[in-house]
Order: structure tokens, then C-alpha cells, then sequence
């Protein structure tokens, strides 16, 4: 009897202490929309397996806390899959709507956006990226979802072609971009009640946001203008416009706070600024269509998924010169590390 309970324990430990090696191993997920989800091995600096999703087509991807869980935004089915990160086995799925691209996990649920007036396909290669908003569709929404249930308990209607997604360092409120109509919409999370709208440049198309270090200011990409602004973190008055290379998304400040770092993928350069003057400092060469990056958990490392490239480049997290390539991740979309570094999916 003594025996059997022993071996009763035991098992339930041996496979909770596999877990959560497996989860605190240093990991980066890669979504690519024609191959799966890209798993790549940070201490290798390598790609270790594929985890094939068939014809999803994923994008946006969060993980949960402990990293046990990959979400995936799907742009062909039209939902939001849940990822067992020691198996890459699908384990649910519940469905969002249209054309479902960026997702952020925040207190228990999943915030993902999606376009109930989408039409047709992303363009081709060789193709300029498409303004393909229709001012009299219906607008972008964002589901959100109960990671418990995997349920969505509503949507929230935005502004067209919602991208970005951050939350107030106070977690009350969601920030997003709106690039169809040039906005920032801002709700209370959980109720989704909107709170405010801040219009920005006609024509400018914002596209990444990130919250300052310090929870002071945020950081908006205007795609089209070719420019950020730093907009104060209480009225959200733009207190600075800045010029950048072309097509800036991706954009995050690093480990330290020091530098803010922009993706200018249609310039195929990574631009970095300083953190609190936002003086342009360094640019660096990559690949075609870096939309999203993200430092090793360790900060020694940046990556950046280059979708036109069909990798991921590796930089030095000092100095940002390239380490490697690596390949074999067609379309790549977005990227995320576990234990969490900083980037332009995650949060601060």
C-alpha cells in the first residue's frame, strides 16, 4: 500500500517537474503563414521542430504565463488556436471572426483582433503591402476570450484595420492602432467600454504601440508617414513626432530601457533611438518585410522574423550586429520567447 502511494506521488511530480522544465527552457516561437509554428532552440541559436497547422495560416501568437500555452491567431480559419508548447498539439480552438491578426495575452484572456469587412488575401511576393481598407465596411472589432473557457465573452468595435494592441501600465486600459482611419482607440479592459479616440495624421496609417519603461509615454509607428510620436501617457497629446526610415511596424524598447528600437520593414532596416531623447542613433541592415522582433530572455540576443525573407536574423542584443540567418520559416509573421524577453508582441 505504502508502495502505491508512493508511485501515486511521485508520477504526478515526475510529470509536473517535466513540464515545467519543458516551459523553462529558453524558447522562441515563430508563426509563419504557410509553414506552422517555427520552435527554435535559443541556446543553439537553431531551429529545433515545425509544428505543422495544416492551412491556418497563422500570424498574431501570445503565450500564457508559465508558457505552457501558445496562442495563435489563424487568418484562414478564422480563429484562435491553443498550442500545448511540450507537444505542439492543437488542444482548442474557438472561432473570432475575419481575418483574426494580432493577439495579446493579459489577465486571464486572450485580446485579439479581427475585420469583419476584410476582403482577399494578403498580396503576393513581389507585392507592395496593400492598403486594402474599405471606409464603408464594417469595422475592425476585438474578441476577448476566457482562457479558462476558451470562450469569447464578447467583441469590442474599433476602428478599421485594428494592429497594434498595449495595455496602460495600471492594466485598466487597451490601447490599439487603428490604421484604416488613423486612430488610437482606447477601452477598459475586461468590459471593453470605450474610453477615448485620439485621432493622429490623416493618411499615416499607425501600426505598432508600446508603453514606455517608466509608463509615462507610448510609442506609435505611423506606417505611411514614415515617422513615430510620443504621445504623453495621461492626456495622450502627442508630445513628439519623429522621422524614420520607410514603413515602420514593429517597435519595442530594450531590456534596458535606453533604446527604442523600430522595424523599418519596407526599408528592410532596423532603426534604433535613444530611449528618453528618441535621437536616432543606429541603422542596421535585414531582411524583407521585419515586422516583429523580440531579445532573448537573456537580452543577448535580437531576432527578428523577416517574413519576405523566409527567416529569422539573429543580432547581437549590444552592438546589433548579425550573428546568423535562420531559415526554413516561410512567411514569418510574428515572434515571441519564453521566459518572456522584450519585443514588439509582448508587453513591457
Amino acid at each position: 500500500m505504502q508502495v502505491r502511494f508512493r508511485a501515486a506521488v511521485i508520477a504526478p511530480s515526475l510529470a509536473l517537474a517535466a513540464s515545467l522544465a519543458h516551459a523553462a527552457a529558453p524558447t522562441a516561437y515563430v508563426t509563419t503563414e504557410n509553414a506552422g509554428v517555427g520552435v527554435i532552440d535559443l541556446d543553439s541559436l537553431s531551429l529545433s521542430k515545425t509544428w505543422d497547422l495544416g492551412k491556418d495560416g497563422p500570424r498574431g501568437l501570445s503565450l500564457n504565463k508559465d508558457g505552457t500555452r501558445l496562442y495563435v491567431a489563424n487568418k484562414t480559419t478564422s480563429d484562435l488556436s491553443e498550442i500545448d508548447t511540450s507537444s505542439g498539439k492543437v488542444v482548442r480552438r474557438v472561432k473570432i471572426g475575419k481575418n483574426p491578426e494580432f493577439v495579446r495575452v493579459f489577465g486571464g484572456h486572450a485580446y485579439v483582433t479581427y475585420e469583419p469587412g476584410e476582403s482577399g488575401g494578403p498580396p503576393k511576393p513581389g507585392e507592395p503591402e496593400k492598403d486594402d481598407d474599405d471606409p464603408n465596411a464594417p469595422p475592425a472589432e476585438i474578441a476577448i476570450v476566457d482562457l479558462k473557457t476558451m470562450k469569447v465573452t464578447h467583441s469590442v468595435k474599433s476602428g478599421h484595420e485594428t494592429e497594434g494592441v498595449e495595455f496602460s501600465p495600471d492594466g485598466k486600459l487597451i490601447l490599439v492602432t487603428n490604421e484604416g482611419d488613423d486612430t488610437v482607440s482606447v477601452y477598459r479592459v475586461g468590459t471593453g467600454k470605450p474610453v477615448r479616440t485620439v485621432k493622429l495624421s490623416k493618411g499615416s496609417r499607425p501600426r505598432g504601440i508600446k508603453v514606455s519603461p517608466d509608463g509615462k509615454q507610448y510609442v506609435v509607428t505611423l506606417e505611411n508617414a514614415n515617422k513615430f510620436v510620443v504621445l504623453d501617457g495621461t492626456s495622450l497629446k502627442t508630445l513628439k513626432t519623429v522621422d524614420t526610415k520607410t514603413g515602420p511596424y514593429g517597435v519595442s524598447f530594450d531590456p534596458s530601457g535606453k533604446r527604442l528600437l523600430v522595424a523599418a520593414s519596407r526599408d528592410k532596416t532596423l532603426q534604433v533611438f535613444d530611449g528618453t531623447t528618441f535621437e536616432h542613433m543606429q541603422d542596421v541592415p535585414v531582411g524583407q518585410r521585419c515586422w516583429h522582433f523580440s531579445f532573448t530572455p537573456d537580452g543577448s540576443k535580437l531576432l527578428l522574423a523577416c517574413g519576405r525573407s523566409n527567416a529569422v536574423y539573429v543580432l547581437d542584443g549590444a552592438d546589433y550586429k548579425e550573428v546568423k540567418q535562420i531559415g526554413d520559416l516561410p512567411l514569418a509573421w510574428g515572434i515571441v520567447t519564453y521566459p518572456p524577453g522584450a519585443g514588439s508582441i509582448v508587453g513591457r
